[in-house]
């Protein structure tokens, strides 16, 4: 059960090296750190759905079409959006996004614990959703609280 450990480093250490260095010299705001670090997570995740593509596929029910095909173009939006959010342009659109997939994700994740999925803590089986699903409310606040609130659905936003 390695790997949310895992998500959370890869979350929080852009905030918490920004936060360490802005006493030496300002480089990031809490807002861009943190966006950095749901990019890296994003990217991270993104991985996944091209170095285990098949045992991704495991994780969605055999009705659906072109399953593999499903991972991988997941996988390449998840790249966007990590990508959006390292750019301040893009960054508000982008965790909005971000966003909508944690929750659009989320019963493929359910899906997997019920069939012990052979894909990260999936085969723990249902009990993996006591991990799983704070850690997604962990990354829908992360995301609301340092990217989203206060700002609308615009493209641009202040770092």
């Amino acid at each position: 059960m390695v790997t949310p450990l895992l998500m959370l480093l890869i979350l929080t250490l852009p905030l918490l090296a920004g936060r360490l260095w802005r006493r030496a010299a300002p480089l990031w705001s809490d807002a861009e750190a943190a966006a950095w670090g749901l990019g890296l997570l994003f990217l991270f995740t993104a991985s996944g759905h091209f170095l285990q593509a098949d045992a991704m596929t495991r994780m969605l029910p055999p009705w659906v079409p072109q399953r593999l095909a499903l991972v991988h173009a997941a996988g390449v939006l998840e790249i966007a959006i990590a990508l959006g959010l390292f750019l301040r342009r893009w960054r508000t659109l982008s965790a909005w996004a971000a966003a909508l997939v944690l929750v659009a994700f989320f019963p493929a994740n359910v899906y997997a614990a019920f069939q012990h999925a052979p894909m990260g803590g999936h085969a723990w089986g249902p009990a993996y959703l006591l991990v799983r699903a704070p850690l997604q409310l962990v990354l829908l606040g992360w995301t609301w609280w340092f990217l989203l609130r206060g700002r609308g659905l615009r493209r641009t936003a202040p770092a």
